[in-house]
């Protein structure tokens, strides 16, 4: 096959990183051929910053784009779903930044539709493509670590008053945008779905949540703590604990550094891009790039690192959050499990 030709949707941080992710990886395997944004001057800035030939002043437009093999999807949670649905519906395979979609209804609507469609539908769950995550992967399988009773996570990042966060039209609030990274990494170390989920918050004028603090108990008598926040820096740490020994991640959602089981600390640094990205690590999102390649190679409508059964599970457990710490959005009455 050619090289994969990628769309870009949104002109915004994400999808600035994301184009230097891929600028990283080799021409003949991926290419950024289009971007769209909402307003055709921002289209044409972002282009001529990347070299990116197409550019569109609506979605739609670049959904025409017979050119585009794949979108990646890098707007406001809110509009993921429809987005997505319009990309699927013009033949394109879609990567969209999570949160896939808003909740468990509109997420299993979207991957039905996908795979009717025999399309490639990923949500951007970066994080479990880290070599590092594939070093604890092994350990886990290995036996190594025993049986995972523990892990433990603090996440917070000054983020309170960015708009995405903020507002609760755009589906705001910690649990939907920091609560994905903590939420996987934890359904994804135990292995199972938790069978009690105790959760508290801190609400904003929006009625949505800035900060919160959530136990997750698990079948084997295991337990994850996470405390995410929008409002101050922590310690950005993920400790996995198991029968035989523990493992801690350092900015454990793009983990570039990690603490072995021994002490020995094992660092796996990130090429340079062409031009700098703006946020922590982004260089990484170039290897969930290389996972959807594959996939697209293979006929696959999902991937089995990031499976839409992972998905769900993951919007079911932000759903579970939501309900109690009383944060209802606008697709919840639409969309039902």
């Amino acid at each position: 096959m050619a090289a994969l030709r990628w769309g870009v949707v949104t002109a915004g941080t994400v999808s600035h990183d994301f184009v230097c992710a891929v600028s990283t990886l080799p021409d003949s395997e991926h290419k950024v051929v289009a971007v769209a944004a909402q307003g055709l001057e921002n289209a044409k800035k972002f282009a001529e910053l990347h070299g990116i030939p197409a550019f569109y002043g609506s979605y739609e437009a670049l959904a025409k784009d017979s050119r585009v093999d794949i979108v990646y999807i890098g707007t406001v949670s809110n509009v993921h779903y429809d987005v997505a649905k319009m990309m699927l519906e013009a033949g394109k395979h879609v990567l969209c930044d999570k949160p896939l979609c808003i909740n468990e209804g509109q997420t299993k609507a979207l991957l039905h539709f996908a795979r009717e469609r025999k399309l490639f539908c990923m949500e951007a769950i970066w994080s479990r493509f880290f070599p590092s995550y594939n070093h604890v992967r092994e350990r886990i399988r290995k036996g190594d670590l025993g049986q995972v009773r523990q892990v433990t996570i603090e996440q917070g990042i000054p983020i309170s008053k960015v708009d995405r966060i903020r507002m609760k039209h755009l589906g705001g609030g910690t649990v939907l945008d920091l609560g994905v990274n903590n939420i996987q990494l934890v359904l994804w170390a135990f292995g199972d779905f938790p069978d009690e989920i105790v959760a508290e918050a801190i609400l904003n004028e929006q009625n949505v949540d800035t900060e919160t603090n959530v136990e997750l108990h698990f079948p084997n008598g295991g337990k994850a703590t996470i405390k995410t926040s929008g409002e101050v820096s922590l310690s950005n740490t993920a400790i996995i604990t198991g029968t035989r020994g523990s493992i801690k991640l350092y900015d454990f959602w793009c983990p570039i550094e990690l603490t072995d089981m021994d002490g020995t600390v094992r660092s796996y640094p990130l090429p340079n891009s062409k031009i700098e990205c703006i946020q922590k690590n982004s260089v990484g999102l170039r290897y969930q790039v290389e996972e959807c390649r594959k996939r697209v190679l293979a006929g696959d409508f999902e991937s089995q690192t990031v499976s839409h059964a992972d998905s769900l599970a993951i919007a079911r457990v932000q759903d579970a959050i939501r309900k109690q710490i009383g944060i209802v959005l606008a697709e919840d009455y639409i969309f039902k499990p």
